[in-house]
């Protein structure tokens, strides 16, 4: 399988690392409009010619809203959208976490979590039980998001904030 990754900053290199560690892709490369070294293939505009069936496209950007613009225009288009999960998280057999998402080391998902679509859980971030993150959600370093809160859409949890015990509604 080949990865390809749209976005060469930061992010995408970070979600280049733990793929390559995953082991699961024999390929790791990028799509960028800025970026110029030799693993970046492309422009961004060329996602459309990298769709197969053996090739995985993920929106590597920081920007939530435009993480998911880019990836319900990957979807649309028909590519493959993988969910990555580094060795060292901890995903509770009764968690469900969506397409697109990225779950960085030591991150905890516990019990009866629901993480939506192109999130990011970043290092050591802790969600605890009966939470629903919603799509495009960024849990950043070390934050944790106590038991039964709803994060919406979009939203940014900054490193190292504690978000207490229903905060926001889960329902």
């Amino acid at each position: 399988m080949k990865l390809i990754i749209l976005g060469a900053g930061g992010y995408g290199r970070t979600v280049a690392d733990i793929a390559r560690q995953s082991g699961r892709y024999t390929e790791v490369c990028f799509l960028d409009d800025n970026e110029t070294d030799e693993l970046v293939i492309g422009k961004c505009s060329d996602y459309i010619n990298c769709i197969s069936p053996d090739t995985e496209l993920y929106p590597a950007f920081g920007n939530n809203e435009g993480r998911l613009q880019w990836l319900e225009r990957l979807e649309a288009a028909g590519a493959n959208i993988p969910t990555i999960i580094h060795d060292t998280a901890y995903v509770s057999p009764e968690a469900t976490v969506g397409g697109g998402t990225v779950v960085l080391p030591k991150a905890i998902i516990n019990t009866g979590v629901v993480v939506n679509r192109g999130c990011i859980i970043n290092c050591g971030a802790i969600i605890d039980h009966g939470c629903v993150i919603e799509d495009g959600v960024h849990i950043c370093l070390g934050a944790i998001t106590k038991a039964e809160n709803r994060i919406q859409r979009c939203m940014k949890v900054e490193a190292g904030v504690v978000i207490e015990n229903r905060t926001y509604s889960v329902c």
